[in-house]
């Protein structure tokens, strides 16, 4: 018998041997027979309008099958919300090859289909295409004039606007002793993940598509194709087994879905879209930022005013919305406040979320101007952190479901050994180098979605679980069937944990460290109700020892069901499947969050980071030497 493994163990990943030999399948390695290529052709320009487009000589090249561009792009759907998906921002979907417009660079304008690729990428080099250009702003500090307040979306449910003003921000800030100001820039940044966008498309006939997408969220990209295409939900199935990295790029449908799904369905063939490297910019990225924040403190060193205003970047479709600045009063208590976010339309595509969407940025900012504000009052930052530390959320005056923040910045200043720090800058250094430390706070939401997740007893006795979520590379598959082990107590070598599939039971999106408090979950809910339905079939059984007992009075354990009292009084798994006439014991089950009881708290994990780093005082380079960080995610 092995050792049975429990949550938060260390254990070998469950892909990790599929991964490192070469044989995980990606979007683009799924060889079907009779395959088409597809090659997208980006725009030159910025902003304006395709004039002339020429595809004869590359539709004269052998090989070339097809261009798709506007001008013979099939009658596809024309309402905005049909291309929507879950994470669509307030405003009007980008359509691809919907009409001659250009609205940012890098644009896909046209399609090449061939019988290889590089047929296809040489035909795409003899399109003739001509444009009318126009001025394009894609920078935000030439463009804060344009700044205005966000529009409203479904998506204001998950990303809110800033909180309401409180006391008088102003005044308070005008009469304080102890105040500091200052402005931060943050720039794009994009994700690039290891794999590449791509997506292979079967043609299944009659409408019905089998597509391998590099996606965040196998039902995201189910709904939005049949959605667009006018298909049935269950003719499209979207698999995403593997994915190889997305940080958020992955989390809405990108363009080769679109073009591989469209051409699959035209031609009536195979078709594979990759993009590539220089390809993977010009779409959702982490936003230029602009945000202005004024803290003020008393003599004691407690905030007693802070205001936090920020300009982001969107695009001139969509206005999209990042949670920037209240992370600020969700940390620190302050009687008056002033939180602003605007949004300023650019010639850019949407930005899209990216590791911890606004909080990156709104953190950075925030940690700073506590940093400037230590500096004036000539106190240690961690005690002036201390010293505004709250119990409960100072935003909406609830209590945190758990908050071990206290103690995160107690542990890891012991383990880093903050007390040997000398706060006058340039006093410590080693041989040429002069050494800094710093601290600071992290905070992120802690989101939960519903996830529903069948558990099945097979004929030989183990578990399977179905569910559609995705695994971009953080370890789901092992941590879901660690879960699954401890609630069954079975060894993770008899469960198979099946997902990346949007045929099986419904999951969101993999994002906003959310899945394992959601799917996992899931996987709780339904293995607690499954062992219900162990015992209620064992009780069936002609002569069963179980017909009395209640789940209560038995154990589960290595596939057995045993009376607590007397442990020789069992029955295995596969037994109780052989008494149900072979039939394997199947259950659904939605694990969600209980809203009503969640409505009374607020929830998010926090963090204390402590850093020393090495400056050389010749050539200046920067060495991160050491860093500790402690974190309370609550229950895990």
């Amino acid at each position: 018998m092995t050792k049975l493994p429990s949550k938060g163990q260390p254990v070998s990943r469950l892909e990790g041997r599929e991964k490192v030999t070469g044989t995980a399948k990606y979007a683009a390695e799924y060889n079907v027979p009779d395959l088409l290529y597809g090659y997208v052709v980006s725009s030159t320009i910025t902003k304006g309008k395709i004039t002339k487009i020429d595809t004869a000589a590359a539709l004269a090249l052998a090989g070339v099958e097809e261009v798709f561009t506007h001008k013979n792009r099939p009658g596809l759907a024309w309402f905005d919300i049909q291309y929507a998906d879950m994470d669509a921002p307030p405003g009007k979907v980008f359509k691809p090859l919907y009409n001659n417009e250009i609205k940012f660079n890098g644009q896909p304008i046209a399609l090449v289909v061939a019988k290889d690729f590089e047929t296809a990428r040489y035909a795409s080099t003899l399109l003739d295409i001509e444009y009318e250009e126009e001025e394009h702003e894609t920078f935000l500090m030439h463009n804060l004039d344009k700044a205005r307040p966000s529009k409203k979306g479904l998506s204001t449910l998950l990303k809110p606007p800033p909180p309401p003003p409180t006391g008088d921000f102003e005044k308070a800030y005008a009469e304080a002793p102890f105040k500091v100001e200052s402005n931060y820039f943050h720039g794009t940044e994009h994700h690039n993940p290891l794999e590449m966008f791509a997506t292979t498309t079967v043609y299944e006939g009659k409408g019905k598509l089998t597509i391998y997408d590099k996606t965040q969220g196998t039902i995201n990209g189910q709904l939005f194709v049949a959605n667009i295409f006018g298909l049935k939900y269950k003719d499209v199935r979207v698999l995403a087994p593997f994915v190889g990295g997305g940080f958020g790029s992955g989390l809405r449908p990108q363009y080769q879905l679109f073009l591989s799904a469209m051409a699959s369905l035209e031609l009536k063939r195979n078709v594979r879209v990759v993009l590539e490297r220089k390809q993977m910019f010009p779409f959702g990225h982490r936003p230029q930022v602009l945000q202005l924040l004024r803290f003020a403190a008393d003599e004691s060193g407690h905030v007693t005013a802070m205001n936090h205003s920020a300009v982001g970047e969107t695009s001139s479709y969509e206005d999209y919305n990042e949670i920037l600045v209240p992370w600020s009063h969700m940390l620190y208590p302050a009687e008056n406040t002033l939180f602003q976010y605007e949004l300023a339309p650019l010639d850019l595509p949407t930005p899209i979320d990216m590791r911890a969407p606004g909080g990156v940025s709104g953190m950075h900012a925030i940690e700073c101007i506590m940093d400037e504000m230590a500096y004036k009052l000539n106190m240690d930052p961690l005690e002036l952190r201390l010293r505004n530390y709250s119990e409960t959320d100072p935003s909406s005056d609830k209590p945190y479901t758990s908050k071990e923040l206290r103690q995160c910045y107690l542990k890891a200043a012991e383990r880093f050994g903050w007390d040997k720090r000398n706060p006058e800058p340039g006093s410590m250094k080693k041989g040429n180098k002069l050494v800094g430390y710093g601290m600071a706070t992290g905070i992120w939401d802690a989101y939960q979605f519903p996830s529903r997740i069948e558990a099945i007893i097979t004929a030989d006795g183990k578990l399977e679980l179905n569910n559609a979520t995705t695994d971009i590379g953080t370890g789901t598959l092992t941590v879901m069937t660690q879960i699954a082990a401890d609630e069954i107590g079975m060894d993770m070598e008899d469960i198979t944990f099946k997902y990346g599939d949007s045929k099986k039971p419904f999951s969101m999106f993999q994002g906003g460290s959310a899945i394992t408090s959601s799917t996992g979950v899931g996987i709780v809910v339904a293995v607690k109700e499954l062992k219900k339905k162990l015992l209620k079939k064992a009780k069936n059984i002609d002569g069963s020892p179980f017909s009395k007992a209640d789940l209560d009075d038995v154990t589960f354990q290595d596939g057995i069901m045993a009376q607590k009292n007397d442990p020789t009084v069992s029955i295995s798994f596969s037994a109780i499947v052989s008494g149900n006439d072979g039939k394997a014991i199947k259950v659904k089950k939605m694990g969600s969050p209980h809203m009503m009881k969640l409505r009374k708290y607020s929830k998010a994990t926090h963090s204390a980071s402590f850093v020393e780093v090495e400056i050389d005082a010749e050539l200046k380079t920067i060495t991160v030497t050491r860093a500790v960080t402690a974190v309370a995610a609550g229950k895990i």
